[in-house]
Formats: C-alpha cells, sequence, structure tokens
C-alpha cells in the first residue's frame, strides 16, 4: 500500500505540461500584457489575433511552488498579432514560465513570483485555460 502512495506522488511530483498546455499559459500571459499595455495608453482595444507557433521547449526545470509541484520551463516561440491594417510576426522570443499542477492533477496555473506590501517575495497563481 505504501508503495502505491509513493508511486502515485512521485507521478504527480515530475509531471510535465504538454506542449498545449505552455502555448496557452504563453498566450495568457501575452494577452494580460497586451491588455495591461492597452490600459496604460489608454487605448480602448482588446488584444486580438494572437497566435503562438513553433514553441521549442530548451529546459524543464521540476520544483515546489506553495506546497505543489511545479515546473520552471524555459524555451523560445514565435509570436504573431494581427494588428489593424497588417500581420506581425516575431521569431525566437524567450520565455520562461513557472507552471504549478494543481493538487488533483488534472489544471495548471501560471505562477509569478510577487513582492508583498512588506517586501517579502510570494507566488500568486493563475489557471491555465485548457481548449
Amino acid at each position: 500500500m505504501m508503495v502505491m502512495v509513493l508511486t502515485a506522488c512521485a507521478g504527480v511530483a515530475t509531471a510535465k505540461p504538454s506542449k498545449q498546455v505552455v502555448e496557452q499559459a504563453i498566450v495568457q500571459q501575452l494577452s494580460q500584457t497586451q491588455t495591461d499595455l492597452n490600459q496604460l495608453l489608454r487605448l480602448n482595444s482588446d488584444p486580438t489575433g494572437i497566435s503562438v507557433r513553433r514553441i521549442n521547449i530548451s529546459r524543464q526545470t521540476p520544483l515546489v511552488i506553495q506546497d505543489l509541484p511545479a515546473v520552471r520551463v524555459q524555451g523560445t516561440y514565435d509570436y504573431t498579432v494581427k494588428l489593424s491594417q497588417r500581420q506581425v510576426t516575431l521569431p525566437q522570443n524567450p520565455f520562461d514560465l513557472y507552471l504549478q499542477r494543481q493538487r488533483e492533477g488534472k489544471t495548471w496555473r501560471i505562477a509569478k513570483r510577487v513582492m508583498d506590501k512588506t517586501g517579502a517575495a510570494t507566488w500568486v497563481t493563475q489557471r491555465v485555460p485548457q481548449f
């Protein structure tokens, strides 16, 4: 019985996100950055036409964030955005994501390290949408 429990826990701890999960996390971060930038510049447009292709994962490092298994995923991707009159593609953009596996093992969350009011580092997570 103990061997089965340890084996099950080890499987979750070493789980790595699929390329689809990494792609969705990158798109989610790009959309959020675009929305933040639009608000800062007081533009009245939402991010549209964001496309991520050719994801190249160069490194996956397992770690633990808030007592849950996580993976630091690094690599590059090609990014295409549709603007009002043209389409722009930016190749070989680097990414560095922290993805946390949820306890039930069905979903992933993007984890970001932020500073709280006291100056201490803490993690904030956001669910990666599944399509």
